[in-house]
């Protein structure tokens, strides 16, 4: 079954929808994950998109650790929202795979910490449709190295993936 990208709350998928064991492992699914909670929480104003993300990283990565990453995510998907001449999309929270914007915020923060500008850029460019990336550029770096500092590094693969990672799912245009 095809999923369309939302610009609205996760809860609006359903309490199943809250869970993310399905998603594939790893670095690059913490990072999708929490842009997606995130996101949804600016897009909707709803709280509950916020604290799913705060329950699903202690468990991953330990509560300290999770306070420093959560809020570098938090700045950088605020910067990501703010600079965009678009709405950005996110799929419903229980969905199996990432959609495009998604997988694009992935491969920014995966060029960031292989040192990839010309891809970073690339890929926000193709994620923001503006040319105002320096903030976001920069809020992107720092939070690929907060992730690294913690031990918490993205495959380069991911810039290969995007702008889809193919897990069977795809965005329907709208």
């Amino acid at each position: 079954m095809l999923q369309k990208p939302i610009q609205a709350s996760l809860l609006a998928a359903g309490a199943e929808a809250h869970n993310f064991t399905r998603l594939p492992r790893g670095p690059e699914r913490l990072i999708g994950m929490g842009f997606r909670c995130w996101l949804a929480g600016f897009q909707s104003g709803d709280i509950e998109c916020w604290e799913l993300a705060w329950q699903h990283y202690p468990e991953e990565l330990g509560a300290q650790c999770a306070k420093t990453i959560v809020s570098d995510l938090s700045v950088w998907v605020r910067a990501v929202r703010n600079a965009a001449a678009r709405e950005i999309e996110v799929y419903p929270a229980g969905c199996s795979g990432f959609c495009r914007d998604e997988c694009m915020a992935i491969a920014m923060v995966a060029a960031a910490q292989q040192n990839a500008c010309p891809a970073l850029k690339a890929c926000a460019f193709a994620l923001l449709e503006t040319d105002e990336l320096d903030d976001v550029v920069d809020m992107t770096s720092t939070f690929a190295n907060t992730l690294q500092t913690e031990g918490i590094v993205l495959s380069a693969n991911s810039l290969a993936l995007s702008p889809a990672i193919d897990l069977g799912v795809r965005p329907q245009p709208h």
